[in-house]
């Protein structure tokens, strides 16, 4: 799997599809300076400056989840679940049917960007 498109395709429902689409070109609308790859079958937005890890994405049948590494989730623990949103040790899950909050993901992003902007390492250290 070497695009967005053919993740998308993995993804059962056209709304939801569409859905995570919107989300993740949304972000890269706000933010050019980060790269969308796909690593290990996923969607990763990377800071293109160093190329270390910010937001990674995938997929579930009630879901999709959003990875930020989990100091980041620590940190925002009471913002999510502010949201209403589930988290796991590694990940927040947005269920198809939620409204996208998308101020905490910009704070979840603007935190990354600048707690790892000096990084030399793909994973937070």
């Amino acid at each position: 799997m070497d695009t967005l498109d053919e993740f998308l395709e993995t993804i059962d429902k056209s709304e939801h599809r569409n859905k995570l689409a919107t989300v993740i070109q949304t972000i890269l609308d706000h933010y050019p300076e980060l790269a969308l790859e796909i690593k290990w079958n996923q969607p990763m937005l990377l800071y293109k400056e160093n190329g270390t890890f910010i937001l990674g994405f995938s997929k579930a049948k009630p879901h999709f989840a959003v990875a930020p590494e989990k100091y980041t989730l620590d940190t925002f623990a009471k913002e999510i679940e502010k949201s209403g949103y589930q988290m796991t040790k590694m990940f927040m899950k947005i269920k198809w049917t939620d409204e996208v909050n998308y101020t905490l993901l910009y704070d979840i992003i603007d935190f990354n960007i600048h707690d790892k902007k000096d990084s030399r390492f793909f994973w937070r250290q």
